[in-house]
This record gives structure tokens, sequence and C-alpha cells, in this order.
């Protein structure tokens, strides 16, 4: 564990995510006077950083500089004197300061600089809705956060796409709706979101879908006079219910909802274990407009370490399934530094994804979650087995080009492999609109589920949340709560 101490509780969530992402290695935890320490062991560990900060100066501090796992550089000490025009932006300055302290007591340049959020091109989004140029907004980009020329290109480009498409929906008289399928087959080496087995629960899926009725029930009537723009059903997995599971729940989308000025209705049908023919034909017959066959990776000795119980074989028969029953837009989910894999084997998935020719890529680099199986394979294992780089990236990125698709989407998330990016990739008019809704915070989201988060956006850009509970059997139990959660959000919406 390396233990940053600092004099001043401020900037905790900053000062973490920087020191992590330079020593993905290491379980990082900051201490300031005000922590509250739990596990009395952590305070008789020896203090690596420390960040002592006055009214004149901030002090950074390598307590271990000789140590190979703390740094390489023989300072130990780093000193930013505040100026006086430092206070305006003292926040960025201060994040300027750390990061390249520890890229010169490291000798690592992080490709996003020290941007810590999880939405990069929000910044450059915001810019140019205030009328700046792409020169205006590089330059802010790679000399106020350090981003590298390749990554602000990249998440310039996004931004233009995105803005392109957002403007063509309803933000303040409009609304998306998200529907949560908690339940999978089995769980992930990697995964950390909300779902349960669904062989456990099978007996209770009728008594969810209930509960999911009730709360579209308040949605259609809530939300009568607002513009529905997308749906998007994930999950978990959606595919893991039964065609007749499935048939239920679409026919009460379609009889309750107005579809009218609907842009896209997508299901993630998910891993190729849980999707058959019927299951397939059900999403066709209601008028699914996207689905995703997400394999993750062509490599089966991967499928089945990570837990995915299904071949590559039915990846691509699935694939080939849902195109003779007539999707014409397709998405496929891979996911770069899974354990053991190279280059060569990121190659050899965007090869064999090539030859299905998706209509839509999303490239995702894998987050090492704590709620996840795999934060615990590491401990066991180490992190060298994860190997996302610059190259699989660029292989990733050239495989979609190849395709002619375009990113069209970017996101980030704590402890990512490489400390990279998640990316969109698709082919013109075939782009995720409800992914961008997510990452933007444009538009009102209604999600309804166990699990999920419903997001209300003011026109003012001021955004409110509230959730319902992860636990199924809670959220069946005490679905008049959840319902009233929402009008408590929604009021006078």
């Amino acid at each position: 564990m390396l233990i940053v101490k600092t004099n001043k509780a401020q900037y905790e969530y900053d000062i973490h995510s920087l020191i992590k992402a330079f020593y993905p290695e290491q379980e990082v935890k900051v201490l300031t006077p005000e922590s509250v320490i739990k596990d009395r062991k952590i305070l008789e560990l020896p203090v690596a950083i420390s960040l002592d900060f006055s009214e004149k100066e901030v002090v950074l501090k390598f307590l271990q500089a000789n140590n190979a796992q703390i740094g390489t550089s023989h300072a130990d000490t780093y000193i930013w004197q505040i100026s006086e025009t430092d206070l305006a932006d003292y926040k960025n300055v201060f994040k300027r300061f750390l990061y390249t302290s520890l890229r010169e007591q490291t000798g690592i340049s992080l490709p996003w600089g020290n941007l810590t959020g999880i939405r990069p091109t929000k910044i450059a989004m915001t810019m140019m809705e205030q009328g700046k140029s792409d020169e205006e907004i590089a330059a802010f980009l790679q000399d106020k956060h350090l981003v590298s020329k390749e990554k602000t290109e990249l998440g310039i480009d996004i931004a233009k796409r995105e803005k392109a498409l957002l403007d063509e929906l309803h933000y303040e008289d409009g609304y998306s709706l998200y529907i949560g399928i908690p339940f999978c087959p089995t769980t992930c080496l990697y995964c950390s979101f909300t779902s349960f087995p669904i062989c456990v629960w099978k007996d209770r899926v009728g008594d969810y879908l209930g509960a999911l009725e009730k709360e579209i029930d308040y949605i259609a009537d809530a939300y009568r006079e607002k513009k529905l723009d997308t749906i998007y059903i994930g999950g978990g997995t959606p595919s893991s219910l039964s065609a007749e599971e499935l048939d239920r729940l679409l026919t009460k989308v379609r009889n309750t909802l107005d579809f009218t000025y609907v842009k896209e209705f997508t299901v993630e049908a998910g891993r190729a274990d849980s999707i058959t023919k019927e299951k397939l034909q059900v999403l066709y017959k209601h008028g699914v407009t996207r689905i995703s066959v997400n394999p993750q990776t062509m490599k089966q000795e991967t499928l089945d370490f990570i837990g995915r119980r299904h071949t590559v074989e039915q990846v691509v028969e699935a694939f080939h399934m849902a195109r003779e029953i007539g999707f014409d837009n397709i998405n496929m989910d891979i996911i770069l530094g899974l354990p053991g894999e190279t280059a060569a084997d990121v190659e050899a998935t965007i090869e064999a994804i090539k030859e299905l020719a998706p209509d839509s890529l999303t490239v995702h680099s894998l987050a090492v979650k704590k709620a996840s199986k795999l934060s615990q394979w590491i401990e066991q294992n180490g992190i060298e087995m994860l190997n996302n780089t610059e190259e699989t990236m660029r292989i990733a990125a050239q495989g979609a080009a190849d395709m002619e698709m375009l990113p069209y989407y970017l996101y980030r998330q704590k402890n990512m492999s490489g400390n990279f990016e998640n990316v969109g990739y698709a082919k013109e008019g075939k782009y995720g609109i409800y992914n961008i809704l997510i990452m933007e915070e444009k538009q009102t989201i209604v999600a309804c589920g166990a699990g999920t988060i419903s997001k209300r956006v003011y026109p003012d850009g001021r955004i409110e949340r509230c959730d319902n509970v992860k636990d199924v059997a809670q959220y069946i139990e005490r679905i008049e709560e959840m319902i009233e959660r929402k009008k408590e959000l929604y009021k006078d919406s």
C-alpha cells in the first residue's frame, strides 16, 4: 500500500486519482487530518509521499525516493511557489504541479495529462459552445492539462461529432429511458455491475418484470407531455431473459410509451451464450433498432479465463443470426488489457471482427474495479499480466478505421489499464445516441430497474439524481418507494 499524507483536506480525489495513475500496481491511500481510519494497521505503514499546503507554497516530498516502487529521480522534493495569478485557477495549477512532479519522478507521461474526470470530451464540447476555435481548445487541453497531442485531436474530433448528433435532440422538452435487467448467465472476472445469476432468480423474473411495469406506467404518465428520444435496455444481460419474458417486457414498453419521436431503441443482446434465434426474433418484432453482440475478445483461452461461458464460434453464429433476421445496426464490444493478452491477440480479435463487419465497435480499456473478482486476482498474481498499451489502442483504432468507422463517444474510468479510455466507433448513421447522452449529461435520463440511477438535467445545466436499490428482492418489495423517489426528483418537471 502506498500511503500519501497531506496536512489539509482538499483535492483528495484528484490526488488519489493522479497518484494511482502513475502507480497502478499499488493500493493508494490518501490520509488527511480529518481521515477516519478503521484499519489501525494503516497508521503503522511508512508514508511514501507527503503534501504540505500553506498560503505561499505547496511542498511535495517522495519519502522513499530510493525505492524503485516510488520513483527513479534523484530529486525527492518539489515545491510550488504560489503566485497571485495562480490563485484564480488554484485547483488546475495544483494538479499541473502534482502531475509534472510525478512525471519527473517516474519518467512516465500519461496520455490524458492531469485530467482525472471521466468525461474529457465535455471540456471540448463546452468550449465549442462558447465559440472557441479548435486551436484554442487544443492549446487549453495541452497547456493547461498536459494532454498529449494525439488525445487532444481525438477529443476535439469526437466532441464535434457528438455536438452535431445532440443538436437534433429535444433537451428541455424531452428525455431518454434506461431499463436495467440485472441478471447474467455468470459474472465475468472484471465485472462490478449489479448482476445476479439468472439460474438462481429464474422463479422471480416475473415478479421483477411486474415491478418494472409499475415504474414504466409511472414514467409514461409523468412524462406524457415530454418527447422520448432514446430507449436503452441494458444490464446485466437483458438476453438472459427467456424469449417469452423479453416479449412481455417489450410489449409493455411498446404499448405504454409514446414512440413518436424515438430515434433509437437499443437492447444489449450481450453474451453469445444467452442469444437464441427466438429472442432475436422477439427484439426485431418489437422494433428494436440497435443491438450489441459482445465478444470482449475472440481468444478462446481468455474467454474461458474471464468466465464467459461461450465459444468464439458462438459469437460468430449469434452475429450471423442477427444479420439474417434483419438487424442492420449491430455493435460489438471488446476489452483491451485482459489478463495475459498481447498485441498479437488484440490484432487477431480485430481481424476476426473485421470479417463479421459490425456497424459499430466499442473499445474498452480494462478498468480494475474493487468489487470485481479481477481485483482479487491481481492481489494474488500482480498487475503485470494486464497489458494495455498505445500499440493495442492503435491496433483497435486502425481496425475501426478499416471498417469505415469514426470515433463518436469517449469516456474514462478509474483504474484503467494503461490510463487510456473507452471509445465508441461507428459507421455513418449508426452512432449510439444514448451512449453520447449518458456521457455528456445534456438530457434527463429516467432509469428503472434494480441498481439504476436517474438523472434530471435542468436548463441551467444543474443535475440531480436518485437511485433505485441494487438488491432485486428489495427492488420488488419496495417498488412503490422507488416510484416515490422519482416523483420527488421529477416534480414540477
